[in-house]
């Protein structure tokens, strides 16, 4: 009999492609500062490595939470993390607001400390996820009405968050949100009715607006109704990111050059040619396709794809609902950081200043993955457990 331990409960399956992204993140980071901050080369290593010891430190904490300690401390969580959410709009750097059009980082005394946003992503999961398991626990009757009353409690804990984003004029980070909450309705039981009508109502919308933008005067009266100017600029270079490649769409133009310029295997470790603003962060598939072409990014796409499919796995074999609804809200909110920051660097979206999940560099979003992956390996973990009590009581119920 397989002796019982802490290890024999882990997922190394879930942690091994993790592990290889952040190998992966690290090494694109490194050849990126090393190019176009070569004197802030060693600090930004140091801090990358603090920040990914921090995270894998919490993470394997949070993969120990019973279930009941996760359950009681959801509605705190997310209160705290509303209220971590009022901080930047209070403590903000003017020159990165006027660089970036957002109030979604904290900074005092002009050091910049986090963003908050990425761990109320957390926040909002858990929340959502312990309301639906105490609506259908409760729910008394079937049909529209209880689906309407089911959407209405999911808008009411969605509705801060997006008002606090609002605020801050971080319309990227909102669409993950949203697509937190898609996910969680998909799997809620709401009926494909409403579903199908509201995505048509999205689609529509989604089609009405870019008709405007391309009007001859459609973006001067989506400017006068309030949209602000950096919107229409990303929108503008993702619709023509060479029309305007010397001003507005220059990251989008040199991005898309880069990744060509990789082609199949890539010019090699080290070799940059092109300057990226930001391309330590928001382009940092640029880095990653240039020195490794166009097989280091299918790699970097099969580990992302192995990691969903274990997450994916692990949901299936789960028969506690607020774990699954966890592990759905993150497994959402991992695929839309992906398919965006590289959609938005090869061109097939716009750019909303949204990292690359385990590679990008930064702290804050970093830390709040890899707590949502050990809120994943929880959820492994108190499988093995259930089974292993399992086990021990059919072996004494089979001495008796």
């Amino acid at each position: 009999m397989k002796k019982n331990s802490i290890d024999n409960r882990i997922d190394y399956s879930l942690i091994l492609p993790v592990f290889l992204l952040l190998i992966i993140g690290v090494v694109a980071i490194y050849v990126s500062v090393h190019h176009d901050y070569p004197n802030k080369l060693g600090i930004v290593m140091v801090q990358q490595a603090a920040w990914l010891v921090l995270g894998v430190v919490i993470s394997f904490v949070v993969m120990l939470f019973p279930t009941k300690f996760l359950w009681r401390i959801t509605p705190i969580l997310y209160l705290f993390g509303l209220c971590l959410m009022v901080m930047p709009l209070i403590f903000y750097s003017p020159s990165l607001y006027a660089s970036t059009g957002a109030k979604n980082w904290v900074t005092i005394n002009n050091m910049t400390l986090f963003q908050p946003s990425e761990f109320m992503k957390l926040s909002y999961i858990l929340m959502l996820a312990r309301a639906l398991v105490v609506f259908q626990q409760k729910k008394e009757d079937e049909g529209l009405s209880a689906d309407f009353r089911l959407l209405g409690l999911m808008s009411l804990i969605t509705a801060p968050v997006l008002f606090l984003l609002f605020l801050q004029k971080d319309l990227g980070t909102a669409l993950v949100f949203m697509a937190i909450f898609a996910g969680l309705v998909l799997v809620s039981g709401v009926s494909w009715k409403i579903i199908l009508s509201v995505l048509g109502l999205a689609v529509t919308a989604v089609t009405v607006f870019l008709v405007i933008f391309l009007m001859p005067n459609g973006k001067e009266f989506l400017n006068d109704i309030g949209m602000d100017t950096y919107q229409i600029n990303r929108i503008s270079a993702w619709l023509n990111p060479f029309e305007y490649a010397d001003t507005v769409t220059f990251q989008q133009a040199q991005g898309l050059i880069a990744i060509g310029s990789g082609g199949l295997l890539g010019k090699g470790f080290n070799q940059i040619e092109l300057a990226i603003p930001v391309r330590e962060s928001d382009m940092i598939f640029t880095v990653i396709a240039e020195n490794f072409g166009f097989l280091g990014s299918s790699v970097v796409l099969g580990l992302y794809l192995l990691l969903i499919y274990r997450m994916v796995r692990v949901t299936f074999e789960s028969n506690n609902r607020f774990y699954t609804y966890i592990s759905t809200g993150f497994i959402m909110m991992i695929l839309f950081h992906i398919f965006e920051n590289i959609g938005a660097a090869v061109g097939i979206l716009p750019l909303t200043g949204i990292p690359l999940p385990f590679i990008s560099q930064g702290g804050s979003a970093m830390i709040s993955n890899l707590i949502g992956v050990g809120l994943v390996l929880s959820m492994a973990y108190q499988n093995n457990l259930a089974e292993e009590k399992q086990m021990q009581s059919q072996l004494r119920r089979s001495w008796r």
